[in-house]
């Protein structure tokens, strides 16, 4: 499997596991009576799967940006001296033409 892919699978996996988490706080810190409302309701659940769901798409995409973000290149630049030019000023002749 390709290096990419592998940590794509593996960002999504700790983003919903971060997700699963949340979700968990969310419903045992009863966070504006979510607690009653999941254990209250026939469908609950499916609100907690939804919460569980959206929250990991977003987590999940937060973590492999971070991911990506730090990866580095481990490849120097090649080629040039790598001093600094010296900046000379450079005079140039503006001729205005007549219309």
């Amino acid at each position: 499997m390709p290096k990419l892919i592998r940590l794509y699978i593996t960002q999504c996996l700790v983003g919903f596991g971060i997700s699963a988490l949340f979700t968990a706080g969310l419903i045992y810190f009863d966070v504006m009576g979510l607690q009653r409302l999941v254990l209250g309701s026939s469908d609950g659940i499916l609100g907690a799967f939804l919460i569980f769901f959206s929250n990991g798409i977003v987590f999940a995409g937060v973590q492999f940006g971070i991911s990506v973000m730090r990866l580095k290149d481990d490849d120097e630049p090649r080629g040039g001296t790598r001093l600094p030019l010296p900046a000379r000023p450079v005079r140039v002749a503006a001729e205005a033409r007549k219309r």
